[in-house]
């Protein structure tokens, strides 16, 4: 078969000064060339406008950090966040036979709904209501509800804004995709939020990445590296996973023990001499600079990370105040601790993942709902509380949004005798810090919890409030030959934003 032409786009990227330098620099200079280019670095044109983002903020920001934690599986928002007291009135009654039934017939269950796997065993509306498993109480000088099983991030009600009214596409666990990056998981997978603002935003801290995932992620069959990557912005923009054990933060880095740090300082003397070499031959390539940056970090990372890491080095009163020597709080306890460590030294977005268990995710309670909510709430509440608490008393709450959400709602109907299904037409997302307001619900469900019906928000509104408040304009970040759709960019919700 012949070869095919190099495209004339492509082709153009080359000049004739580059070329001769490339050859003048022998097999290294073809080398480097090579991985820049597998890599999708090229050289600009002159001719060409676009560039890469500066890593400034568009706009004054009112936020520096997020710290982005996700319960995977689908946690209720009937037993958490958004009360309902007609399931209780109507328990044991098919939808149709109550006062409500035109829930059934609201054009959101078409207009909204795409369905992947036909006729699955899950993921369909169920007629028997079934009542809320626990009590809700009045939080705080807001009087914001929030459900029992939530006693200590209760405490925190007036820190918190809660929209109760999120809806969503897919009624399976491809929802955990849809929820970091706004599209259905049958568009593919595209870049997530935190990639977004990795690409967008610089560093405050040249000893750290910008994105940080701790905690188990996502299973691939539900998303994979889809929820905390970065797809066609490249494999640089995607968040790196940090063990909470200073003693093995960053296996996937480690040189090895049969490796002498002085050894590995000259590998990496070196690696630096030639990548300088390349340097002076292109003074003005800012990708090529941004690669050997990515080495250096690489480096101290392996310094600073165990540093990070290490909660020993807090007060007793804080690691107590987190749960770290509880049964069910530690684990949790200091992922969110490290987390808040994070944020202090300048990590971008930290992503926390919870619940993750190699398939569709722990909070996913198809049966025994009580029992399993009770539990999952007991190992975050009081972890959650103490970030939204510390944070306060550090002064840098203001500045460090919180996020708390989850794929998708669970049905008002019962499944099985004692569970509740998928539900993507309805559920909530709780903000805390980064300039938001305190102590507010916005939007409604219906009195059922069925639909969200007022100032209803799809999750990529969820995206554009977090963008918004770091100062960005996503629709100034766009790649050449991307198209993204009007729904991507979401709107701020700004009832929420103090």
């Amino acid at each position: 078969m012949p070869r095919k032409p190099i495209p004339p786009n492509r082709a153009r990227h080359f000049g004739r000064r580059t070329f001769l330098a490339d050859v003048g620099m022998g097999l290294t200079g073809l080398a480097l060339g090579d991985l820049l280019l597998q890599d999708g670095i090229a050289r600009a044109s002159e001719a060409q406008a676009w560039s890469l983002p500066d890593g400034r903020a568009h706009f004054q920001p009112r936020a520096k950090s997020v710290i982005w934690i996700f319960l995977v599986g689908g946690m209720s928002h009937l037993e958490s966040f958004d009360p309902k007291p007609a399931l209780t009135e109507f328990a044991g009654k098919e939808i149709g036979d109550t006062p409500h039934k035109d829930v059934l017939e609201a054009s959101f269950i078409q207009d909204n709904l795409r369905i992947v796997v036909p006729d699955d065993a899950n993921g369909h509306i169920r007629h028997k209501l079934f009542p809320t498993q626990i009590g809700f109480k009045k939080r705080g000088a807001s009087g914001l509800e929030i459900s029992d099983w939530w006693p200590h991030l209760g405490a925190c009600a007036d820190d918190l804004a809660v929209v109760r009214s999120m809806w969503t596409t897919d009624n399976n666990h491809g929802a955990q995709l849809q929820f970091h990056t706004g599209r259905h998981v049958l568009e593919g997978q595209f870049p997530t939020i935190g990639s977004w603002i990795h690409y967008g935003l610089g560093s405050l801290n040249d000893n750290l990445p910008r994105f940080i995932v701790l905690g188990t992620p996502i299973a691939d069959c539900c998303g994979g590296i889809g929820a905390h990557g970065a797809n066609y912005l490249g494999p640089e923009h995607s968040g790196v996973q940090l063990g909470v054990d200073p003693q093995n933060p960053l296996p996937f880095a480690a040189p090895g023990t049969d490796v002498y740090r002085e050894e590995q300082e000259n590998q990496f003397a070196l690696l630096d001499r030639l990548n300088r070499i390349s340097a002076v031959e292109y003074p003005d390539d800012e990708d090529l600079r941004a690669r050997i940056k990515s080495y250096e970090l690489a480096f101290r990372m392996q310094t600073a990370a165990p540093e990070v890491v290490d909660c020993d080095a807090e007060t007793k009163p804080t690691q107590e105040m987190y749960g770290l020597h509880g049964k069910d709080t530690k684990t949790f306890g200091r992922h969110c601790l490290v987390a808040r460590r994070l944020v202090e030294r300048g990590v971008r977005f930290v992503q926390i993942f919870h619940g993750s268990n190699g398939g569709a995710g722990a909070w996913d309670a198809h049966g025994n709902l009580k029992n399993n909510h009770a539990k999952l709430c007991a190992q975050v509440d009081q972890p959650i509380a103490a970030l939204v608490k510390d944070l306060k008393q550090r002064g840098i709450l203001d500045e460090t949004m919180i996020v708390i959400g989850t794929e998708f709602g669970r049905t008002p109907g019962t499944q099985g005798t004692d569970g509740r299904d998928h539900h993507p037409f309805a559920f909530s997302v709780v903000m805390a810090g980064g300039g938001l307001k305190g102590g507010v619900a916005h939007g409604a469900t219906d009195a059922l919890g069925f639909h969200a019906i007022e100032d209803r928000h799809y999750v990529t509104d969820v995206h554009a409030t977090v963008l918004h408040q770091m100062g960005i304009d996503p629709r100034r970040l766009a790649v050449p030959g991307r198209k993204r759709l009007a729904i991507d960019y979401g709107r701020p919700i700004r009832q929420i934003i103090a």
